[in-house]
């Protein structure tokens, strides 16, 4: 699968992440050019972990993205659907409770994390709508939501040079620097094909999230968006 207007199977994306594993947090340093550490500290502040909160941290990855939410003296719990993620992730950081998931079948009870949040993931999924519903069900009513993936750069000529790296010269950096080139190709095509802010602020509201907005970093090449669960909800 390397085009992202096909239907997103499951069982076939885990498995080109399972195959970009080992050299994965590398990869993206290297095609961010340094950015993707930034975007990771953003979205740490957004979040705002505090001692004793359950914060779930969807598409974990290696568990790379967690780390600072443990720092901070919450709970966290890594979930990701790819298993290959998950090796890597626990040879890493063995005391992380990384566990399996789908974002569209969560394995957790209603209303018990304080937080959820998703980095670079939730375009993969199959059903985005139907994957915030269900975050929305594992969160507290008062809870929150903090979102962080790619979107459209806002000022128009950044715009274009932003299109030409990812479909000219992503590919072959990707080749260079990873183990499964094409899933990077897949990645890019699936950046652009993304809805921009609004659109997927319209998506969060939805799917029953409240009080949505969303900022821009690195001039709208990612954005993070937030929303609250209506208390009684």
């Amino acid at each position: 699968m390397t085009r992202a207007s096909l239907d997103k199977q499951p069982h076939e994306v885990a498995a080109m992440f399972d195959d970009v594993a080992a050299n994965y947090d590398l990869t993206n340093d290297v095609l961010s050019l340094g950015q993707s550490r930034l975007w990771r500290k953003a979205v740490a502040r957004a979040v705002d972990a505090r001692p004793g909160e359950r914060v779930l941290d969807l598409a974990a990855g290696t568990g790379t993205s967690s780390l600072p939410f443990t720092a901070a003296g919450a709970y966290v719990v890594p979930c990701d659907f790819s298993l290959g993620m998950l090796r890597a992730g626990k040879q890493r950081n063995p005391f992380l409770p990384l566990t399996a998931g789908d974002a569209t079948r969560l394995p957790f009870a209603d209303g018990v994390f304080d937080t959820v949040t998703i980095s670079f993931g939730l375009r993969n999924v199959r059903d985005t709508e139907g994957a915030l519903r269900e975050m929305l069900r594992v969160t507290r009513p008062g809870g929150r939501i903090v979102i962080c993936e790619f979107s459209q750069p806002t000022w128009a000529p950044f715009r274009t040079v932003y299109t030409e790296y990812l479909m000219r010269a992503l590919p072959p950096v990707a080749t260079a620097v990873s183990s499964s080139p094409d899933a990077y190709v897949y990645l890019a095509e699936s950046i652009r094909a993304w809805p921009d802010q609004p659109g997927l602020a319209r998506v969060l509201q939805r799917a029953g999230w409240s009080r949505v907005a969303w900022r821009n970093l690195t001039g709208g090449v990612v954005a993070l968006h937030r929303g609250t669960k209506p208390q009684g909800g």
